[in-house]
């Protein structure tokens, strides 16, 4: 004869559960960019507690602005690297179209003139760039670079020596306001939405991902991965070539060995990648880059406030754009764990 023994009552023995937290460490990691959010905010606590003029509107609307041209490239940037690609040479590629908008505006030519000329060679540089990597073995990195010294040549050579002044042209963009926000920054704002919208809802942005992610399998998949690759570099180039303007604009000269080159460029890899854009393609945002281009900026801001030497702001930009580095290949190696 068996005995059946019936089933306990549920929760009579059971063990008690402990208590829930609300917050737990694993959901703050799943936060989007929940590092980067974190140390930004304690260089800002930090940085206002030491002086009284960051916290100010009057800083922070000029830190915005000072990372305006950087936001415009890495805005391109961001999409480029998104798809596996690379262009070392965005920031050579200001200087060149900086210099000649403004050797064309110190001649006398009309200043719509000079900004369409300054767009399309822009834009051919980015082409160049994108033809070079696309039909040859040379890789986006080498090819660039060497764009990159070629193009700060040019530069050299159109200035001659000199600094070319563009006097009151291109003013306004440069310095108006608008509801008290910058033209420059407005401008700024516009490409990163544009450009977060390209990425996030159309056709085109979906198959920079899948071309980043694996570009073997794009290409089984349909998708014209040279045609891709080529609008991408043109891209690259065209918002360099914006980019020159807005400098050009703000500074109201160019001359040789200026803020542009591969200094630029490097600050603005920096952001990106600081944003959690992969560096081996198939993941990128563009809230990530904007957060990167709003740390960089403040870092060189506090350095300056706190009356550090400016020779710490490509030391903290280059420790920076390390760490960053190092952090999203852990995060990489964690995330194929699970």
């Amino acid at each position: 004869m068996s005995v059946k023994t019936l089933p306990d009552a549920p929760g009579v023995s059971d063990p008690p559960e402990a208590p829930r937290s609300r917050f737990s460490l694993d959901a703050l990691r799943s936060v989007p960019h929940a590092g980067l959010i974190a140390v930004l905010v304690i260089v800002v606590v930090f940085t206002a507690v030491q002086s009284a003029t960051f916290a100010t509107d009057r800083n922070i609307v000029n830190i915005l602005s000072q990372v305006s041209v950087n936001a415009v490239l890495a805005a391109g940037l961001t999409l480029l690297m998104t798809a596996g690609g690379m262009d070392f040479s965005m920031g050579s590629n200001v200087a060149v179209t900086a210099a000649v908008a403004a050797k064309l505006l110190a001649d006398g030519r009309p200043t719509a003139y000079a900004v369409v000329v300054a767009l399309l060679l822009g834009t051919a540089i980015g082409l160049v760039n994108g033809l070079v990597v696309t039909f040859t073995n040379v890789a986006p990195f080498v090819a660039t670079l060497a764009s990159a010294t070629l193009l700060d040549g040019v530069a050299l050579l159109v200035h001659d020596g000199n600094t070319i002044s563009i006097g009151t042209r291109m003013f306004a963009l440069g310095n108006n306001k608008i509801l008290g926000v910058p033209y420059l920054l407005v401008v700024a704002v516009l490409v990163l939405v544009a450009t977060a919208l390209v990425m996030r809802f159309t056709v085109f942005g979906r198959d920079a991902f899948a071309i980043g992610g694996n570009e073997h399998v794009a290409r089984l998949s349909g998708i014209n991965v040279t045609a891709r690759k080529l609008v991408l570099y043109g891209t690259t180039g065209a918002l360099s070539g914006l980019a020159g303007l807005m400098l050009l604009s703000r500074l109201g000269s160019s001359s040789p060995g200026g803020t542009a080159g591969l200094s630029l460029q490097l600050s603005v890899v920096a952001a990106v990648v600081i944003g959690g854009t992969s560096l081996a393609g198939g993941y990128g945002t563009v809230i990530g880059t904007a957060l990167g281009l709003v740390l960089l900026g403040v870092v060189a801001n506090a350095l300056n406030l706190l009356d550090f030497s400016s020779n710490y702001q490509p030391v903290s930009v280059g420790a920076v754009l390390l760490i960053a580095a190092i952090a999203n290949e852990m995060h990489k190696a964690r995330s194929s764990r699970h």
